[in-house]
Parts: C-alpha cells; sequence; structure tokens
C-alpha cells in the first residue's frame, strides 16, 4: 500500500544523551518545513548497551566512572558538557538522578505506543523521565505511570510488559540497523534514501527534508545514500 506521506525513520535508544538532542533538533527543523504535514516519523528501537544491568541505587555519574574507568570527577565533566549542549535546545539533564538502567522494555513500551498512535508521546516522554527526572525507565510501574500520562490503558501496559510482547520488534529494528553496518544512533533515514547519523545541526534536517521531500514528491530516481556523522552515542563505546 503507497503512503500519502513521505517517511522519516529515526533510531534511537532512551537512555541515549544525544538522542533526545536529535529529536530537539529535528523538531526544529521540521518546524520550519513548509511540508511538515506530509512527513510520517517511524521510530525505531536501539539499544546501546543491551546487557547492561539497572542500578536504581545509582546514579549515572556512578555508572560512568565505574563501567568507563575513570574517577567520579572525569564522570562528571563529561556528563555536564553534555548537559550544556542539551541546555542550548532547551533540554534539562540531571545525571546526579538520572537512573542508570537497560531500555528494553521502555523499547516495548515504545511499541505498545505506537500500535495506538502515541509513539512520538512515548519517545519524548520516556527520554524526559530518564534524563530529566530522575525516573527508573526499567522499571513497570512507572512504565505503567507514564503510560496514563500518555494516554495508555494502564492495565494494558502492565500486561504488556508482564509478557513479551514486543520484544520481536524491538528486535528487528535493532538487527535492520545492523544490517547497513550502523551502531551509533540517534540515525535518521529520509524516504529510506538519504541518512543522517548524530544529533546534527537543524539546518543539516532541514536541508535533508527538503532534498529528500522534492524527489519523493516528483517520483525520482533514488538518491545516493549521504550520510554526516557526528554527536552520536556508539555500542559500547562513549558518546562523542
Amino acid at each position: 500500500m503507497k503512503t500519502n506521506k513521505m517517511k522519516v525513520e529515526i533510531w534511537s535508544d532512551v537512555v541515549c544523551p544525544f538522542c533526545y538532542i536529535g529529536k530537539r533538533k529535528f523538531e526544529d527543523a521540521l518546524s520550519q518545513f513548509r511540508n511538515a504535514d506530509d512527513i510520517e516519523i517511524a521510530w525505531k528501537s536501539f539499544q546501546l548497551a543491551p546487557d547492561m544491568k539497572t542500578e536504581p541505587n545509582k546514579n549515572l555519574h556512578q555508572f560512568l566512572a565505574e563501567h568507563k574507568g575513570m574517577s567520579l570527577q572525569q564522570a562528571i565533566i563529561a556528563s555536564d558538557q553534555i548537559a550544556n549542549i542539551a541546555r542550548q535546545v532547551g533540554l534539562v539533564y540531571n545525571f546526579d538522578k538520572a537512573i542508570p538502567a537497560n531500555s528494553f522494555d521502555a523499547n516495548r513500551f515504545s511499541h505498545l505506543a505506537k500500535h495506538h498512535e502515541l509513539h512520538d508521546e512515548a519517545e519524548e516522554s520516556l527520554f524526559k523521565a530518564y534524563f530529566t527526572e530522575g525516573r527508573n525507565i526499567d522499571d513497570i510501574p512507572t512504565l505503567i505511570l507514564l503510560g496514563r500520562e500518555i494516554g495508555l490503558d494502564p492495565t494494558e501496559v502492565k500486561a504488556v510488559l508482564e509478557s513479551n510482547r514486543y520484544a520481536d520488534e524491538v528486535r528487528q529494528d535493532i538487527y535492520e540497523l545492523r544490517q547497513v553496518g550502523v551502531a551509533s544512533v540517534p540515525f535518521f533515514v529520509f524516504d529510506g534514501k538519504l541518512s543522517i547519523s548524530g544529533a546534527q545541526d537543524s539546518k543539516a534536517f532541514l536541508e535533508a527534508l527538503e532534498k529528500t521531500f522534492a524527489e519523493w514528491q516528483n517520483k525520482n530516481a533514488a538518491l545516493k545514500p549521504m550520510v554526516t556523522d557526528d554527536n552520536f552515542c556508539k555500542m559500547g563505546e562513549d558518546c562523542k
């Protein structure tokens, strides 16, 4: 079935600081794009640290210091640098109270929200809960509350999270990105043709929207893949 909107796919992990920043920068570009109503956004799951153990009694400063082999002060400095970048796009990052958490269930929660056409609301809620509010996004009661806040049925959220539903969808998203040799997020794909890696400047996103939309609208030949690479988090490595 043909869609009447051009699709933009966004691979992200809700525990990736640059993914939230990238979301804001893309939204800024979309607000300037005259054909924004003709764009369909499809969020895709990813896990930077699939084996990560949720540690509710620690904050991200402590987690980074222990798992990256740095001092607590070095971890705080690194986090502050990212928080300053986030502040430039209107985001508040409270790394001192952010709880290190495995994001698999949060990704399943997001797929449930997608089923109810609340995908963007779920992503925003999860990012804010993790980076700003210090809520445990690997805790079922917390996810039930987040679901209620965006309009999901708490009973359904509980049933889904206590089962294995949407686990295959999460794994499929991750598999798709790995198949094209990408292991960092955020990763944006415009109409399946042009890709941008990282939280680029809003201007880069706007140019990508305009370029691919013109091609989509005119039904031209496929564009050659183009990747710009900066400000991302890579699996098993530091954000940069």
